[in-house]
């Protein structure tokens, strides 16, 4: 069979999108009362109009402690009005929205948030410099439950899909994760037990919304840490979450934003910028030890392709390919290798009308070099530092 084409219309769940192309999450800066605000608007109704099948709000906290920090938008009434302006923007160009919700968990930055970060263990959080404090078993369920409201709310706001965030050492992602979760309990020890929260967070957002929204998840084929979760647990939760029908596609990640960030991103560490951003003594600190958090690694096309390939071998849910997509050859790659959508994020944050350049010219690539100088203006307003201003 020839494989699809990434510019036709295609299904994921029970919505049809335009095209196989999504914008991927990426933290927008644009939010600083924790609400929709107009040039959070224009930030996701550029890459619409630029042609994508569906873009990504992110990042959508399920309650106020799973924010990452205290300005990020969290699923309650009074986000409600924002986000359904929000979402007619963006359909007003041609496009799906989909929102992202989650939990922060230990990535969470309590000294931002004023509350406690949690986590599957109680530990050391760089982050907000103090300790996470350890969930209980009433935290998961409020959780779970939590989840289910955000999903709810979404739906209200006419959001098209939610993506379900498994990745990055966030909540969910740190109980898979045998360096994070040393817990005794039925939450902890062996896979079955440490999946046990995110089979129930997938199940809670499916009985909430049933077919009237598309549900993707987020997971981490492996954390990029000694010890972490790895591609042959992550293989299995995939397969349970498939079994269960919870979710209607998969998007596979990796890295920790907790331990490794980097590990994602590849390309470029920006240390002297990230640095830039802080007071001292921290602006000090990490210009001297950076390095060995911001990790470098070299870019490489499609670099998440080779471990994507084994969940692909393994599964017959539609996949979502992420990781350094900038041609439209290996878009088609992708489609050729059986994967049902492709994400792109800094090569939109570069050109915001990539997609249909790309649908003109089939040889067109991003103009995205992976210097990752766009990492640190999360703290400014998300942007390319070489996108002219009226892109940004």
């Amino acid at each position: 069979m020839n494989p699809p084409d990434v510019f036709a219309p295609a299904r994921l769940g029970p919505v049809e999108l335009r095209n196989r192309v999504i914008k991927a999450a990426t933290f927008e800066g644009r939010t600083p009362d924790a609400l929709v605000t107009d040039e959070l608007i224009d930030y996701h109704r550029r890459p619409a109009r630029g042609g994508v099948g569906m873009t990504t709000l992110a990042y959508c906290a399920v309650s106020p402690e799973g924010r990452t920090d205290r300005h990020q938008i969290w699923m309650r009434p009074e986000a409600l009005p924002g986000l359904r302006r929000f979402t007619a923007a963006v359909h007003d160009e041609g496009a799906a929205a989909c929102a992202q919700i989650g939990h922060a968990g230990p990535v969470a930055n309590a000294a931002s948030t004023r509350l406690p970060a949690l986590s599957p263990s109680r530990r050391f959080s760089p982050l907000g410099m103090r300790l996470t404090r350890a969930a209980t078993a009433a935290d998961l369920a409020r959780v779970v439950e939590a989840h289910a409201a955000a999903a709810r709310t979404a739906l209200a706001a006419g959001f098209d899909a939610v993506e379900v965030h498994f990745g990055h050492n966030y909540l969910v992602s740190a109980f898979l994760s045998p360096r994070l979760n040393h817990r005794t309990d039925a939450f902890g020890g062996s896979l079955a037990n440490r999946a046990r929260l995110a089979l129930a967070v997938a199940r809670a957002v499916r009985d909430a919304v049933g077919d009237r929204l598309a549900i993707t998840a987020k997971l981490n084929m492996d954390d990029g840490v000694p010890g972490g979760f790895w591609l042959d647990e992550s293989i299995q939760v995939a397969q349970w979450l498939e079994a269960d029908g919870s979710v209607d596609a998969l998007e596979l990640t990796a890295g920790s934003s907790l331990l490794n960030p980097m590990y994602l991103f590849t390309g470029d560490a920006p240390v002297r910028d990230f640095a830039a951003r802080f007071p001292q003594p921290a602006r000090l600190g990490l210009r001297l030890g950076g390095r060995f958090f911001l990790r470098e690694y070299p870019f490489r096309e499609a670099y998440l392709l080779d471990r994507a390939r084994q969940f692909r071998a393994a599964l017959n849910l539609p996949l979502i390919l992420l990781g350094g997509i900038t041609t439209v050859d290996t878009m088609n790659l992708a489609m050729a290798e059986g994967f049902a959508f492709v994400a792109l994020a800094r090569a939109l944050l570069r050109e915001p009308g990539l997609v249909r350049r790309m649908r003109a010219d089939a040889g067109a690539r991003s103009l995205c070099v992976h210097c990752n100088r766009c990492m640190p203006t999360i703290y400014t307003g998300t942007h390319c530092v070489l996108a002219p201003e009226p892109a940004r």
